[in-house]
């Protein structure tokens, strides 16, 4: 009751609440006088038919009448009194059974709800969380961020300024405080100042005012800023970002990097430390139909092959795996060795037709620019005729039209093109496309963006070879910042992980360890001190102190941790010794 009683004189204390009270009250003063009116004409009736009543009875019959319970035992004998009973109970179901709970309910009890969900809403960041991750908003890639942060158990939390949908957020588990983005108090209420990282997400303007915000009460916390356009890059870092990412134009460079066309060579996807990791179409080379043994390219090159794409599945790199001539094989080596397999491939001949770029906004001039700087021509196909002007300053040939329209697609090259990069925003035509792209040409690459994650499969069963979204992109971007390290990209759904030995694996072989048996990632390097070796295998012995390059998806990695990582906590603090090895 006590708390009860709080809660209303908080509740009271607002405002707004204040005037919904006023409201419901003139309401229930107009409903009193209604009443009273019937009880007066009740008596008035009642002596016009011979009978008398007691002024409470008069009050009584009223009130049964209009809630509608009617007993009975008081009754009109005449037209005119029995008239005036229905005009009191279709009044009554009216004022009494309709409008009455719903003044209630909207001028009383609602506002009086939303108070307590404001006051229930997390306002402090939980005490002891040290190096965690703030991010502004609670969007795709918030989620995409959440996810992995989980896989990782990274500490973070999330801003919302409405303490509604806080709550909700804090029931679905996710680490949130209610808050103004541009109020320095909110910034307290996270502790930003001991922060590892802080992720601006909002729209260029409101990020600006953020980092402006935050500098307020830190200079030195990292800040990430997404930026919409290009064009905004400096005046997020005059604002006091440590660092801003034009997550379209990167996300048409990554694109771009996925293209083949012209000489036959390794593209870096990445690099860790002096290692680098790249990606090497099969397509009409002399590895097609061999398998990845009879390759030999670790004998002749060095280059170890880790992995490799087959239709927009990644699959482990088996000795005896066959490479189809759509494979793409992932390579994991040093510079040197990454040049001399492409002098080795520069014997083939190049196809020198147009790459088709499909759609001209800021993703696809992003990947037509890149496309450029590599010495490869390029047809854009674009709906938009107000975007010709641009698109003929940086392409070799502009295409207005459909890029359904089969006679616009020929005219831009599709027949013979090397690769298809398709860059709307919108999933649903990317698909669509794709499976147009795939029947006119079968044997292009076809690099293609989504948006939402969801349509990553349904995108390659349409013949997409390569996939990579705005959100995964951000999220990978913002890992690579957090841990210092490169952009490492190696395909939608795909991360490289950089794990520290679990001291239950410490002293196994990598066959013994049973990682890529157990939770199905690979194995690609290991980093002791700043030294890194991609020359592994399965007599491979993991040393305390050693760091584990890790190919995989954020569900193996948290299988990873499950297995080896949390059952070590555990048993330290249970003070058991290692388990046997895993068969």
């Amino acid at each position: 009751m006590k708390f009860l009683t709080s809660q209303l004189m908080a509740a009271l204390r607002q405002r707004q609440m204040r005037r919904n009270l006023t409201a419901l009250l003139r309401y229930v003063a107009v409903l009193a006088v209604v009443i009273l009116v019937y009880s007066l004409l009740f008596h008035v009736l009642m002596v016009y038919e011979g009978q008398e009543h007691s002024w409470l009875t008069g009050f009584y019959w009223t009130l049964t009448v209009m809630s509608t319970l009617g007993f009975g035992d008081i009754t009109f004998h005449s037209d005119l009194g029995r008239g005036f009973s229905i005009l009191v109970l279709m009044s009554g179901i009216v004022l009494l059974l309709i409008v009455l709970p719903f003044a209630f309910i909207r001028y009383f009890y609602a506002p009086w709800l939303e108070a307590q969900i404001r006051v229930t809403a997390p306002r402090q960041l939980a005490p002891g969380i040290r190096g965690h991750v703030v991010i502004c908003a609670f969007d795709a890639l918030a989620e995409s961020l959440i996810e992995r942060f989980r896989a990782t158990a990274t500490p973070y939390v999330v801003l919302e300024p409405d303490p509604s949908r806080a709550v909700a957020l804090h029931a679905d588990g996710v680490h949130v405080v209610t808050g103004e983005r541009d109020s320095i108090r909110t910034y307290e209420s996270v502790r930003v100042g001991e922060a590892s990282l802080v992720v601006a997400n909002m729209d260029d303007a409101t990020n600006t005012n953020i980092i402006l915000t935050i500098r307020e009460h830190s200079e030195r916390v990292p800040i990430l800023a997404i930026a919409e356009d290009k064009d905004a890059v400096d005046i997020l870092e005059l604002s006091g970002a440590t660092q801003v990412v034009p997550l379209k134009h990167r996300l048409g460079q990554q694109l771009s990097a996925r293209v083949s066309a012209g000489l036959h060579q390794a593209q870096a996807i990445g690099r860790f430390k002096d290692l680098v990791i790249a990606e090497l179409p099969v397509h009409e080379t002399n590895l097609a139909g061999k398998t990845i043994r009879e390759t030999r390219l670790r004998e002749v090159t060095g280059l170890s092959i880790v992995a490799y794409w087959e239709r927009g599945r990644l699959l482990p790199a088996r000795p005896d795996a066959v490479l189809s001539d759509y494979a793409v094989v992932v390579l994991v080596g040093t510079e040197e060795q990454l040049e001399r397999l492409n002098a080795m491939f520069s014997v083939y001949e190049p196809n020198e037709n147009p790459v088709v770029v499909i759609g001209g906004g800021k993703v696809g001039r992003a990947a037509v620019r890149a496309l450029g700087r590599r010495k490869l021509r390029v047809s854009v196909v674009e709906r938009d005729e107000a975007l010709r002007p641009f698109l003929e300053q940086i392409a070799d040939d502009v295409r207005i039209g459909n890029a359904a329209d089969i006679d616009v697609m020929r005219a831009a090259g599709i027949d013979k093109a090397p690769s298809v990069v398709i860059t709307t925003h919108d999933d649903a035509t990317n698909i669509y496309i794709a499976v147009y792209c795939r029947k006119l040409n079968p044997d292009a690459r076809i690099v293609s963006r989504i948006t939402h994650e969801r349509n990553f499969e349904a995108i390659h069963r349409a013949g997409a070879d390569f996939v990579l979204g705005e959100t995964a992109l951000g999220a990978r971007t913002v890992l690579s910042v957090l841990q210092q390290r490169e952009l490492i990209v190696v395909g939608e759904g795909v991360d490289v992980f950089v794990v520290d030995c679990p001291p239950t694996l410490c002293g196994r072989t990598l066959a013994e360890s049973g990682i890529g048996a157990r939770t199905g990632m690979t194995v690609i390097g290991l980093q002791k001190g700043e030294e890194v070796t991609d020359t592994l295998g399965a007599e491979t012995r993991l040393e305390p102190g050693t760091r584990l390059l890790l190919l995989g998806t954020n569900e193996q990695r948290q299988e990873l941790r499950r297995l080896f990582e949390r059952g070590a906590g555990r048993r330290a603090r249970n003070g058991a010794g290692q388990p046997p090895a895993p068969s």
